[in-house]
């Protein structure tokens, strides 16, 4: 996390971490999704939040970071971020359990699109035609795979489906809100102490999701629901190492390999059909997802040029 060990980056390593943390959260994805959709989305929420705490905590004691780790300078950040996180995270496990793989996480690559305008509003940041074009395309390809169940509202299993969709989009919104609230954290916050925080406090919230009807899991669903927290802590030290590797433009792109092996987990171990509209829709949110990624680089590099450049003040 943010030890401080030096490493030399590597963007070789750096992609291979970012694959392997897609990985792992897929399983994480896929468990939750085993676990079957009789297990209510805050009971979900706490198993992959507490039990994430096992392999983060022993991580940060085995680096020596465990005790500064809890040091904040903004408390209420942490909260916000938690409960933020947490109603982010009950939509989109709700639309999991609900929805075939590839549609639910298709319809997740929303989330960095929405990001790029919650930035342009609520952080002020300069958002050009090009990115605003990609975003409208982006958002198109997230339509063209809803519409089609959305449409089918009123009849019969579908019903689920299109609520299951509902869920999802929202949980996109509130998913983009967190990521500009950790873009505020990082600027006074560590990432181990954002990462434990949010354990934390997103466990301690889904407790309180308790008198609404929690269940007793059976034997195979306790396994999957905890085995859905240790992939996610595992997966949160992953994607935290590769971008000590390699910068984010480098790894960012293969995110969307987790639309490959959603379409190959949802056909091969849940029976999913694969919907023309699904792939359709795919293609194009990935394209733009890209292209945001690729101007995201340049802009970068001709800041960095303009810097060089510039004479020194005063």
């Amino acid at each position: 996390m943010d030890s401080t060990i030096a490493t030399t980056p590597n963007p070789t390593r750096g992609i291979l971490l970012k694959i392997a943390s897609v990985v792992v959260f897929v399983g994480m994805q896929t468990a939750i999704k085993s676990a079957g959709d009789g297990i209510p989305a805050g009971q979900i929420v706490f198993f992959r939040s507490f039990f994430a705490l096992i392999p983060v905590v022993g991580y940060l004691a085995w680096l020596g970071d465990l005790r500064t780790a809890l040091k904040t300078e903004d408390l209420t950040g942490h909260l916000g971020r938690g409960l933020i996180g947490v109603t982010s995270m009950s939509l989109g496990f709700f639309a999991l359990t609900r929805l075939p793989y590839p549609e639910w996480i298709t319809i997740s690559y929303a989330a960095p699109l929405v990001t790029v305008v919650f930035a342009a509003v609520f952080l002020k940041e300069v958002v050009r035609l090009y990115r605003w074009t990609a975003v409208v395309i982006g958002l198109v390809g997230i339509l063209v795979v809803s519409l089609p169940k959305l449409t089918l509202v009123g009849e019969g299993l579908e019903a689920g489906e299109a609520v299951g969709i509902a869920a999802a989009l929202a949980s996109s919104v509130v998913a983009a809100v967190a990521m500009i609230q950790i873009r505020r954290l990082v600027r006074r916050e560590k990432t181990a102490t954002i990462v434990i925080y949010f354990s934390l406090t997103s466990s301690g919230i889904a407790l309180l999701s308790i008198p609404f009807g929690w269940v007793i899991p059976t034997a195979e669903q306790a396994t999957f629901l905890i085995l859905s927290g240790l992939c996610g802590g595992v997966g949160q030290l992953l994607l935290t190492a590769c971008y000590r590797q390699a910068d984010a433009s480098t790894i960012a792109p293969f995110e969307y390999t987790s639309l490959i092996l959603a379409i190959a987990i949802g056909w091969f171990l849940f029976g999913e059909e694969i919907l023309a509209t699904t792939l359709l829709g795919g293609l194009i949110v990935v394209g733009a997802g890209i292209y945001i990624i690729y101007r995201e680089h340049r802009l970068g590099i001709e800041r960095r040029k303009a810097r060089e450049v510039s004479p020194p003040q005063g």
